[in-house]
């Protein structure tokens, strides 16, 4: 697996997501504003991998912070870190992982500021190490979940390259690789950034474990011909009551499996889970340039001047979900007080 991230020496450098498969680039950030243009042009996208880019930004950028006194220190990252939370706004890994670095912070009051520095690299280190395991751990217990012999469809990227290394939808069906199960995976091309087609494929390949892809819209012919035995994606955000956002077109990806009497599973960290959205309509829906709708590396495929809606996310309701699939274990409905129980241990 190729690595999503990584600090390299005193700068970061990320895989440029937007050029694979054809090729592999990597895209070097200087700066925390470097990381932010990376976060907000998908360079590098995926929930739990934007959380890890936006801890190591502001460790990044905290090099910058010309301060001798710790006041003056905080109020600038404090700034840093407003501006990075404003990266992208659906993806609550990124949010969490900036509250994380300012918690950090502000535990070390009256601390030279050097030492901070110091702190802030290896806490963005340790949340990058920490990513990887904790989607080991996901992979293991959605393996439970996996048929000896299964047709996993799957829709978007939620592999190595959408978190710090392993995956989350992509770790369970690496798990279950891994434990010798006949795997094979369909995964729907993801319109209209095709991460389906672009990274899943490409990572599944890139391990000999057998991918087939999709336009979006043959999901549901194959469900009811019998073709997919379960589904897992990965989430962006989950709110308190188990309603999932995910990539644009998840919705109707779960629709069509409770239609059809398949398993719709939701694989992603508890770090997805955001106790302070009571329901999915209370999450922010992040809405792109239209062109990425009606243009193809920039070039117009529809008539001149045709308008484009380009929401990049929707809301899954909590009853379309079989399971969620954290690093603590399995959840089944109803989901609003075991979610919270999970931060209760």
């Amino acid at each position: 697996m190729l690595p999503t991230i990584e600090w390299k020496g005193k700068h970061i450098r990320m895989i440029d997501q937007r050029k694979l498969p054809a090729r592999v680039e990597w895209v070097v950030c200087k700066t925390d504003k470097n990381v932010i243009r990376a976060i907000r042009s998908m360079v590098i996208r995926g929930a739990p991998a934007i959380g890890v880019a936006a801890a190591m930004g502001l460790a990044l950028g905290s090099e910058d912070i010309r301060a001798c006194t710790y006041d003056a220190f905080e109020r600038r990252f404090r700034e840093m870190a407003d501006r990075m939370v404003k990266a992208r706004p659906t993806a609550v890994n990124l949010r969490w992982a900036v509250e994380r670095m300012l918690l950090l912070v502000q535990e070390m009051a009256g601390v030279d500021p050097e030492e901070i520095r110091i702190a802030l690299r290896e806490e963005s280190e340790k949340i990058l190490s920490e990513d990887i395991a904790i989607n080991v751990k996901i992979g293991e217990h959605g393996n439970k979940v996996v048929p000896r012999k299964a047709v996993i469809l799957t829709h978007c990227n939620a592999g190595s390259l959408a978190t710090g290394g392993y995956g989350t939808a992509l770790g369970v069906v690496r798990a279950a690789h891994e434990a010798g199960k006949k795997i094979e995976v369909i995964a729907d091309e993801t319109r209209p950034w095709l991460q389906g087609l672009r990274l899943t494929a490409f990572e599944l390949m890139e391990e000999g474990i057998p991918v087939t892809v999709i336009a979006d819209s043959a999901a549901g012919s194959l469900m009811r011909q019998g073709k997919v035995d379960l589904v897992i994606t990965g989430a962006d955000r989950i709110a308190a009551n188990g309603d999932v956002a995910n990539k644009i077109g998840t919705y109707q990806v779960a629709v069509l499996a409770k239609e059809n009497r398949i398993p719709f599973y939701i694989a992603a960290p508890l770090s997805t889970i955001d106790l302070r959205i009571p329901s999915g309509g209370k999450i922010p829906v992040e809405e792109r340039d239209p062109s990425e709708v009606s243009h193809f590396r920039k070039i117009p495929i529809g008539p001149p001047g045709v308008k484009a809606y380009n929401p990049a996310f929707d809301v899954t309701p909590g009853k379309y979900v079989t399971g969620i699939i954290t690093e603590k274990g399995i959840l089944k409905p109803p989901y609003g007080k075991k979610i919270k129980g999970l931060f209760r241990k």
